[in-house]
């Protein structure tokens, strides 16, 4: 009997770990859902918005863009602004589309939260890839709050990004680093990416910031609101001051954190 209590623990415990991610819903991402919502990217099991490093019986989350197959094309335009929106796994599908057709908005009260593993919040990094992940151009960040699926996150392509359309290598990229947890995760999605300047195009090549959490201390952790799976306050800046910087390196090889 004592077993069958052990085993039941497991896998409760193992359903409650599949449930407790967050990851990026629009741009819609590898691996993940698709409007109109019925629909899903290739490769599709569930697991996009689990962090990288995580493994079950299912799949193993990789690095980069969580080792899932080219998805659907987002056609983006340099100088726009992209509102992107994010998903947690405790989401029922009749929410979706609530979540990306209307203009967000707070509940009005705690009870009427949708439980979201945003484990307080954390830093939030965008980029594009030209290379299909091997490197990165930092274009946008937030700190503290972010992510949340209760607000729109404004990241602005750059006028002087240069155009790509060369599928599977075109990336508009989310990376997060959490507050609570020391968990890193990582969204791709496939963008066409044009423009209407003329002229050369010199997007400094900055970088984004990689966290193996095999290689370090499990207490490493972003600034965030401490908000565990309520609310935070929403966007509240592009940039923030690293003051993690000893806890970052390339990624050589990453372990489960």
């Amino acid at each position: 009997m004592n077993k069958l209590i052990s085993l039941a623990i497991l896998m409760l415990a193992l359903v409650a770990t599949v449930q407790a991610h967050i990851g990026m819903l629009w741009p819609p991402v590898r691996g993940g859902v698709i409007p109109p919502y019925n629909k899903k990217a290739p490769g599709y099991n569930g697991r996009f918005s689990a962090f990288i490093g995580y493994r079950d019986s299912v799949a193993s989350v990789k690095f980069p863009c969580g080792g899932y197959p080219r998805g659907p094309i987002t056609k983006l335009q340099t100088g726009k602004i992209v509102n992107v929106r994010f998903y947690t796994s405790t989401m029922k599908e009749s929410k979706w589309l609530y979540m990306i057709g209307k203009q967000p908005r707070k509940p009005s009260s705690r009870s009427s939260e949708i439980s979201q593993a945003r484990h307080g919040g954390g830093m939030c990094e965008f980029s594009l890839s030209y290379d299909g992940g091997k490197t990165y151009r930092l274009i946008g960040r937030y700190n503290r709050s972010c992510p949340d699926i209760y607000y729109y996150w404004p990241v602005k392509i750059p006028y002087n990004a240069p155009p790509c359309t060369n599928y599977g290598n075109c990336l508009f990229v989310w990376s997060w680093t959490a507050n609570i947890l020391p968990q890193y995760y990582h969204n791709c999605a496939d963008i066409r990416l044009s423009t209407t300047k003329t002229g050369s195009y010199t997007l400094p090549p900055r970088g984004i910031q990689i966290v193996d959490f095999g290689s370090y201390p499990k207490n490493i952790v972003a600034p965030g609101d401490g908000r565990n799976h309520n609310a935070g306050s929403g966007p509240s800046g592009t940039d923030v001051t690293n003051n993690m910087k000893n806890a970052y390196r390339p990624l050589t090889k990453l372990t489960h954190a």
